[in-house]
């Protein structure tokens, strides 16, 4: 029962007992009889008429409770011709009209911030409470290439389970699983630097911020490849050529003074002339190899811009086949063809990307080697292919190694990063270099059954 069914109730029951009381008096003293009738009456009547002033506060709150709930915050109140509530009826009009401008400042808010994280190229995925995608933007939805990934959570993509866009097969979908499995073990609150096997590098962070009280996190994704190729670049070429200046300066200075001291070696007596000459030929031939060390690193820095000029690609490879194949056999490695469709010369710079693909074999040799070695490779081979694709001709070197499975996407073409014993790191920056001055897009990766691939595709 309601307040004002129950304050109903008792005015009636208290004014039903009074009448009851002056009905004894109708037949001794009717005129007090009807006196007393009407002064009760006129009781009744003031009595719900101050009820009605006393409740009329709880109408004007259940119909401000009711404007809530709908969410009219462009409604109003009526003012009350009481001046009691004329106060109460404004300030729950004010309370109503300063809801309506928050809506409507958070609603530019928020149509500012969809706009921008559409506009933005860097990637953004946010998060509910519990984990599951909430919202992407365009970039994160090329990036990633997930179709339908509102509601599931990243690892959703590693099991298998997230449907993925119909653009994105093969290779590209294993770079999204690869960049996908790095970005679900990214913690809380940290930036780091990830790579794909395409060399493609990104600074990744994981943040959060707070819905109604609760944590909510959300990933944010920038590509900084060609940032960090040019920065880079500029290091390792200030680096390289202040070695280079003062390594060939003492190698020059020191080849000329170790020429002297074998000049002057038929002056001392014969056994004494041949161990002085054995340690100089020796420090000499030390010397020599750390000019060709040098050299080496000089040779990326130094890199002449391309000639592009027709060139038969496969011819090329045929050469490096020759030049090789000896070396693979006295390994037990299996160097040849595995497709080599009939293509048109190519445009580019013979001697460059010569020397790129040597370095591809020399580097897919080493690693069947070394595999061969370990027990992990019974069947060691190097396939070369040239593919005819359709808008590019796809070059392809792919080996048994399988070697690429401890190094992180990301180091694969770092400068002067390397697994190798003795190795100088230079190998594939220097690839790097000759391809990206072509425009030839590239890829390294594991394909996942023992093989590591290097594919090169000619425009």
């Amino acid at each position: 029962m309601s307040l004002r069914q129950r304050l109903t109730a008792y005015l009636l029951a208290l004014h039903g007992l009074f009448f009851v009381f002056t009905v004894a008096l109708y037949r001794s003293q009717p005129w007090l009889f009807v006196t007393l009738e009407v002064l009760l009456l006129a009781s009744l009547a003031g009595g719900f008429h101050l009820m009605r002033r006393a409740l009329e506060p709880l109408g004007y709150t259940q119909r401000f409770h009711d404007l809530l709930q709908d969410q009219n915050y462009a409604a109003r109140l009526k003012m009350s011709d009481g001046a009691e509530l004329e106060q109460l009826v404004q300030q729950f009009n004010a309370m109503l009209g300063a809801l309506y401008h928050e809506r409507i400042r958070l609603g530019e808010q928020q149509g500012f911030l969809d706009r921008l994280l559409e506009a933005t190229p860097s990637a953004v995925v946010v998060f509910d409470f519990d984990g599951n995608v909430s919202l992407l933007n365009a970039s994160a939805l090329t990036l990633l290439g997930l179709a339908e990934a509102k509601g599931r959570p990243l690892s959703a993509w590693l099991d298998g389970g997230g449907p993925w866009s119909a653009a994105l097969t093969g290779p590209a979908r294993a770079r999204s699983v690869n960049l996908i499995v790095q970005l679900d073990a990214l913690p809380l609150g940290e930036s780091r630097l990830l790579g794909d096997p395409d060399g493609r590098r990104y600074r990744a962070q994981r943040g959060h911020f707070f819905d109604r009280g609760f944590a909510r996190h959300f990933l944010f994704v920038e590509e900084l490849t060609e940032e960090l190729a040019s920065s880079e670049k500029e290091t390792y070429e200030k680096l390289v050529r202040v070695l280079a200046h003062e390594v060939n300066n003492t190698v020059a200075a020191t080849g000329s003074v170790l020429d002297s001291l074998l000049y002057y070696s038929g002056q001392l007596t014969e056994r004494d002339s041949v161990d002085f000459s054995t340690a100089v030929v020796a420090v000499r031939r030390r010397n020599a190899s750390l000019g060709q060390f040098i050299e080496r690193f000089t040779r990326v820095v130094k890199m002449p811009a391309p000639e592009p000029r027709p060139t038969a690609v496969r011819a090329l490879l045929d050469d490096i086949v020759s030049l090789y194949g000896e070396q693979c056999r006295g390994r037990a490695i299996d160097l040849g063809w595995l497709q080599c469709d009939d293509i048109a010369p190519q445009l580019l710079d013979q001697p460059l990307m010569e020397q790129a693909l040597l370095n591809i074999v020399k580097n897919a040799m080493e690693a069947v080697d070394a595999a061969i070695r370990d027990g992990a490779c019974a069947d060691g081979y190097i396939r070369l292919a040239l593919v005819r694709e359709d808008a590019a001709v796809r070059l392809s070197v792919i080996d048994s190694g399988d070697r690429l499975g401890d190094v992180p996407p990301h180091q694969l073409f770092a400068p002067f990063f390397t697994t190798k014993k003795g190795g100088q790191g230079i190998g594939l920056l220097f690839v790097r270099e000759v391809l990206s001055r072509h425009g030839f897009p590239y890829r390294l990766t594991a394909s996942g059954d023992g093989e590591t691939r290097f594919d090169i595709w000619l425009p």
